[in-house]
């Protein structure tokens, strides 16, 4: 496996096979052959495309809530998690060490939306204990990509 290949698509999804096979002194056909592989093995599991949603003008909410459960018998936080997947307005889950079991990231358009996801759908599920929601101020880093520092006004205060 070529980790070169993974660590420059990962930082330019849009680079071709070409491009790579010049940066790596590669036959294209080394790079598309290395690329099928990790597609097919599940190495590469899909490409996205980073985008500051602040600049569209688009409002929207993002959340990272804490989740304490109960692990079920034979599935540990298997379950659970699957479940959280499959809800579209969750964008990543994660099993945590420490305080509490998963880290789920939701996006919604509003807070109140946001509030009624954990309400209704969140803290239903039988295993969950308890959850702590934080809501997303500002995003200065995300995925590796940097985003604009907000504008200060003359007093201090955020634009």
């Amino acid at each position: 496996m070529n980790t070169e290949i993974l660590k420059l698509l990962e930082n330019d999804a849009r680079l071709t096979p070409a491009q790579i096979a010049i940066m790596l002194d590669m036959p294209v056909e080394a790079v598309n052959a290395q690329i099928a592989e990790l597609e097919a093995n599940g190495t590469v599991v899909g490409y996205k495309t980073i985008i500051d949603w602040e600049k569209t003008g688009i409002e929207s909410v993002s959340a990272m809530i804490e989740v304490k459960l109960t692990p079920q018998k034979d599935k540990g936080f298997d379950r659970v998690a699957e479940k959280l997947y499959n809800y579209p307005e969750v964008q990543s889950v994660y099993l945590m060490s420490g305080a509490y079991d998963l880290s789920v990231m939701i996006e919604g358009k509003t807070m109140k939306e946001v509030a009624s996801f954990v309400s209704q759908k969140l803290s239903t599920i039988d295993s969950v204990i308890s959850t702590a929601t934080h809501f997303v101020l500002h995003k200065y880093k995300d995925k590796g990509m940097v985003y604009d520092l907000p504008e200060i006004d003359e007093r201090g205060t955020f634009n």
